[in-house]
């Protein structure tokens, strides 16, 4: 059986996604082959031979039911809730009391987080000897007023990272009266589908819009962070399983984009029109492959474009945002045609001489606008006749005029989308405090603009670099690490991106967590030994040594005299984070925390140092 589980580990997690026609294909190929091996040699056969075969086809079958009965587990062990471990939290200093944030500077870590502020570059200059301790950190957070001590300005964006004071984690989140909705986002690491299939129940049809720039589907990973060398079934399955459940975690007036080249083009839209229906497409558009970039010399001809295609989740209800920008200004007239003669229009005042248009036609706007016009200077008068200042187009399909990556990269990924295309993406498809999501987040352009136009955000990465990782320059990057320096309104590669444009300074507050992954779960289970051929007259299914098991019932201490079930799921994992569990798992938004009690949204309370062993029966048993 462990060896069993080795194998499977190795396959495509494609393997996942059995067809239901699994066993009915497998037993017509057994049949295919016995009826070939029966016809060739069938002369020379006794009725003793036949009634071989026949038995050999039983015991096949009853070979094909256990392998599937044992990958139908293993599914069951893919989809299962995970648990969410290894929670902390980031937020500036002006979200947090200055009581609390006194606590801060005198708690025991508060170099370390120092030394990361520093290590960063959002503070400099921080390494000053204070007479009153040992600490080789000390920063003056605080000035004096009349009425207490205030925060500096300059200082009330240093992000905070709860792991450095886990002591004081609940004090800093009691603060909050709404916890979940106090937060701008939330980081996790994990492999997507079993993310997206954990928050489900939490966020259904919370979700505005999605971005994903998923693996292309190319020959070789070397050059990647990640793998894109997937076969195109392999690839085609592997997007289907996550665009089902994004769809169900939009809301009616959401959407989502997904990047691809020509390598994948035709397969991403197949899907779409199959998961989001035809009449739910919206639009493709073009984007700019290079950025600004010299061409290389070349015998074929190059790719500069790709795709981003757009879908509706309901397209009467979509929610669009027409976006406009600068143009070249070009004077052009105001007159409307009439195909049919008609009467004309009424005419326009400027400086006290009346324009009536041509027989035929009539003015565009009329001419109280036309005043205000004036004067502003956005019209005039050419040979009798007005004209307006055209200076302003609407954005449609051809989004070549922005940069779709950053050249060169700042994150060091080589296909780091730019700032401005994902501005662009979130601004025609969603308003402020409006939840945006990216479940292949990369190096995290998505969340980070999300969070500086004012919208709410998740990002869903499984890679190392969700932490850090270190360029070619020794300078230390990642997701997590991206997102504080987003808070923090400076840093390393902060200001960048669009952060000029719309005059971005900074704060906030998120969670990031990981995912208890398949690997682990299947790890954590416990199985009983089988046979499969013992008892006479039983089907395999009734002898189905998997309901036999313990899963993952070592979190539990049953008291068989008392009648009492204890939960200890620190026999699973050292450091679950209950209370995200929990909201994931009930569909409900956390209230507030307390050292031994979450509250939910709709007031619910659970008691998470007595959990009681029903509520959390779907993480650690599954039937």
């Amino acid at each position: 059986m462990e060896r069993a589980f080795r194998v499977f580990e190795k396959q495509s997690e494609v393997d996942f996604f059995i067809n239901k026609n699994a066993k009915a294909f497998l037993q017509e190929q057994f049949k295919l082959w016995s009826y070939q091996y029966f016809w060739e040699v069938a002369k020379e056969w006794g009725a003793d031979r036949v009634n071989q075969l026949q038995i050999l086809k039983d015991i096949a079958f009853k070979i094909i039911d256990f392998i599937l009965q044992f990958e139908d587990e293993l599914v069951k062990v893919w989809n299962k809730p995970k648990f969410v471990k290894n929670s902390n939290y980031v937020i500036t200093l002006d979200r947090i009391t200055p009581e609390i944030v006194g606590k801060l500077v005198k708690h025991k870590n508060f170099e370390e987080q120092a030394r990361e502020w520093e290590e960063l570059e959002i503070i400099q200059n921080a390494k000053i000897k204070n007479q009153n301790d040992n600490s080789k950190f000390k920063i003056d957070l605080f000035e004096n007023t009349l009425q207490d001590k205030k925060l500096k300005k300059e200082y009330e964006h240093l992000p905070i990272d709860t792991k450095y004071f886990k002591d004081l984690e609940i004090e800093i989140l009691s603060q909050f009266e709404d916890l979940d909705k106090s937060l701008d986002g939330w980081l996790i690491k994990s492999e997507n589908y079993q993310a997206l299939n954990t928050i489900l129940p939490k966020f259904k049809e919370k979700v505005q819009t999605i971005y994903i720039d998923p693996p292309f589907n190319l020959d070789s990973s070397d050059q990647f962070l990640y793998r894109t060398n997937y076969k195109d079934a392999n690839w085609a399955t592997l997007l289907e399983n996550r665009l089902k459940i994004a769809k169900d975690i939009l809301n009616k007036k959401g959407s989502i984009f997904v990047r691809c080249d020509h390598n994948g083009n035709h397969i991403v839209k197949f899907l779409l029109d199959e998961i989001f229906e035809k009449d739910n497409f919206w639009n493709e558009m073009i984007l700019k492959k290079t950025a600004g970039m010299p061409k290389r010399e070349t015998k074929d001809m190059e790719m500069e474009t790709e795709y981003l295609l757009y879908y509706a989740n309901n397209y009467e209800n979509l929610y669009f945002n027409q976006l406009w920008e600068d143009r070249e200004p070009e004077w052009m007239p105001v007159m409307i045609k009439f195909n049919r003669g008609g009467p004309t229009g009424k005419p326009i005042i400027y400086k006290d001489n009346k324009y009536s248009p041509p027989d035929g036609y009539s003015w565009a706007i009329g001419n109280e606008i036309a005043q205000n016009l004036f004067k502003l200077g956005r019209m005039r008068v050419v040979d009798g006749k007005p004209q307006i200042l055209i200076d302003k187009r609407t954005v449609g399909s051809n989004w070549t005029d922005i940069p779709g990556y950053s050249s060169p990269s700042r994150w060091g990924f080589s296909t780091e989308n730019h700032e401005k295309l994902l501005k662009r993406t979130i601004e025609t498809a969603s308003q402020k405090e409006e939840l945006i999501m990216d479940f292949f987040l990369g190096s995290g352009t998505t969340t980070a603009v999300a969070h500086k136009l004012g919208r709410k955000w998740i990002g869903i990465e499984m890679g190392n670099h969700f932490y850090s990782f270190e360029d070619k320059k020794r300078i230390k990057s990642g997701v997590v690490i991206r997102m504080k320096e987003v808070l923090a309104g400076q840093g390393n590669h902060e200001p960048c991106g669009i952060s000029k444009d719309v005059k971005w300074k900074g704060g906030g507050f998120f969670k990031y967590y990981e995912l208890e992954q398949y690997e682990e779960a299947l790890a954590n289970c416990k199985y009983k030994d089988g046979d499969l051929f013992t008892v006479p007259g039983r089907s395999p299914y009734q002898e189905y040594v998997f309901m036999k098991d313990k899963k993952m019932l070592k979190a539990l201490e049953i008291d068989y005299e008392k009648e009492k079930v204890k939960v200890d799921l620190t026999k699973l994992y050292p450091n679950i984070d209950i209370a995200e569990t929990l909201s994931n798992l009930t569909g409900k938004w956390i209230k507030k925390i307390s050292d031994e009690e979450v509250e939910l949204e709709d007031g619910t309370k659970i008691n998470t140092k007595d959990l009681d062993y029903k509520i959390i029966k779907p993480l650690i048993w599954w039937e």
